[in-house]
């Protein structure tokens, strides 16, 4: 492993000068966040204002990437005829390319700085939405130009790669966990709140039943103006607000090489089981509720049993506010073992669901009695069945905080044992560790991200046929999946004598 130092000379002879050198363009030439008396004097502050921005950027990134999750449930209000299965493909699209996305995003940081390329994916969060309310004004819009459309929406998703790898410079090891927890939790939560106010936004009712339908109908543009007068609100703050670490330079060459670390695959895959579910369940959520619990015999006739508009959110809220719990958590007592704790509670909360989908009724397509008594008797069960999603929904952000803790513990465990203490090549091996624990970032949650993808096409392709019984015969599939991520954690990042269980990543 080859050791560059960091422009501004050799750490060992940089003078302890209590303001970071700026240059033009709001470059901090002068960085050390594992410097007890520099952090405390300087760097809190700067890296607190960095992170609130960044957080505000996600979070914008997050809604527009799920846009299309709680919005898809209301287009066959707006008079388009799509059919389920469409609508499932429909949400999947954007996760697919938020999930590709996302490794380009990280390297941009590398090579723009971290200021720079937030005003640049920030303004690019303007090409979905105003996408999307050109597309829904108009009623002959076919559905070709609907996925293409929701495809940009992914753009959003590239975001929390970026935003992440940046963030990770800003902070010493001991506060990481915390400070990306945080991060990805403001950013996650974007899901939450898109889900909570497009339904009161367009008009179609919300906040538990407590925002009445609009009597003007449908309105999803509406949204869309909201969220792109937002994204140029980030673009300026991240111009005037943000900065750049010219220590957090580098090439892409020396990024890509976390390819060849066999743990960015293993966290990787671990990954799929922590983000991808919350993901994965936050965008098939609403439709998963509406296509079991609820029925509307057409555009403006009233609907029975359980309106997903007032419930969606809750998932992604859920998720979003235990993610830097499980950060925390993994600050305190390993993220390995809290990954394990949450993969636990997943094996536990699906097969729970499994357990409420048994009680469901498949609900005909016929209108009559047989309709309305199958959708009463579900609703019955929607109490037990949000229950157990919601803890499912916990876990996962738990597993999200303490992941994403591991990642630059197994690069700084590289580091302290691949070099002497209180050496320059320890202090340089720390700097190139955290470099290639931001690139890994960008890979594994690209990785991750897919399962957003692949969620909703388990539940979306033998709709047509048995929506109750693809829906059993998805989550049998998570439960086994989660199962073998438990195993993997334990056998690799738990078991004692192995190199990073030692270490307590």
């Amino acid at each position: 492993m080859t050791l560059t130092s960091p422009r501004g000379g050799d750490l060992a002879a940089r003078a302890p000068e209590a303001t970071p050198h700026r240059r033009r363009g709001r470059w901090i030439d002068d960085w050390r966040p594992e410097d007890p008396a520099f952090w405390e004097s300087t760097g809190a502050p700067i890296a607190r204002r960095n992170l609130v921005w960044s957080i505000f950027a996600e979070h914008l990134g997050f809604s527009v990437w799920l846009i299309w999750s709680v919005s898809s449930a209301f287009l066959v209000a707006q008079g388009f005829a799509f059919t389920p299965q469409q609508l499932f493909f429909l949400v999947a699209i954007p996760n697919l390319v938020g999930a590709l996305i996302r490794v380009p995003y990280t390297l941009a940081v590398g090579r723009f700085g971290g200021r720079n390329w937030t005003i640049v994916s920030a303004g690019l969060l303007l090409v979905p939405t105003l996408g999307f309310a050109y597309a829904v004004t108009r009623p002959g819009t076919p559905y070709w130009m609907f996925c293409v459309i929701a495809a940009t929406a992914g753009f959003g998703g590239g975001n929390f790669a970026s935003s992440m790898a940046n963030i990770n410079f800003f902070y010493p090891a001991r506060l990481k966990g915390a400070a990306l927890g945080l991060n990805a939790a403001g950013g996650n939560l974007g899901v939450a709140i898109i889900q909570l106010f497009l339904p009161v936004i367009v008009g179609g009712a919300g906040v538990f039943g407590l925002v009445r339908a609009s009597e003007g109908g449908i309105h999803l543009e509406r949204a869309a103006w909201v969220y792109a007068g937002l994204a140029v609100v980030a673009v300026l703050a991240a111009l005037l607000c943000m900065d750049n670490l010219s220590n957090a330079r580098t090439d892409t060459r020396q990024q890509l090489g976390v390819l060849k670390h066999r743990h960015t695959w293993v966290m990787a895959f671990l990954y799929i089981g922590t983000f991808g579910s919350f993901i994965g369940y936050s965008a098939a959520m609403p439709l998963l509720i509406k296509l079991n619990f609820w029925h509307q015999a057409g555009p403006m006739a009233p609907g029975i049993g359980i309106n997903f508009a007032y419930y969606a959110f809750l998932g992604a809220l859920v998720g979003s506010v235990t993610r830097p719990l499980g950060g925390h958590l993994a600050d305190r007592f390993g993220g390995a073992r809290v990954t394990l704790a949450a993969f636990a509670g997943l094996v536990l909360g699906t097969l729970g669901i499994l357990g409420t989908l048994s009680l469901l009724t498949p609900i005909p397509a016929a209108e009559g009695a047989a309709q309305t008594a199958a959708v009463d008797a579900n609703a019955a069960v929607f109490p037990l069945f949000l229950g157990v999603f919601l803890l499912v929904f916990a876990c996962t952000g738990i597993g999200n905080g303490s992941t994403y803790k591991m990642i630059p513990a197994i690069h700084r465990t590289d580091a302290v044992l691949a070099t002497t203490a209180d050496t320059p090549e320890r202090e340089l091996a720390l700097l190139d560790g955290t470099k290639r624990s931001s690139a890994a970032v960008g890979i594994i949650g690209a990785v991750g991200a897919i399962g957003g993808f692949l969620i909703p096409i388990t539940f979306n392709s033998p709709w047509v046929s048995e929506p109750l019984g693809a829906t059993r015969s998805a989550f049998a599939v998570f439960t086994a999946f989660y199962v073998v991520c438990a195993a993997v954690t334990w056998a690799v990042y738990c078991r004692r004598g192995r190199r990073y269980a030692d270490a307590g990543v």
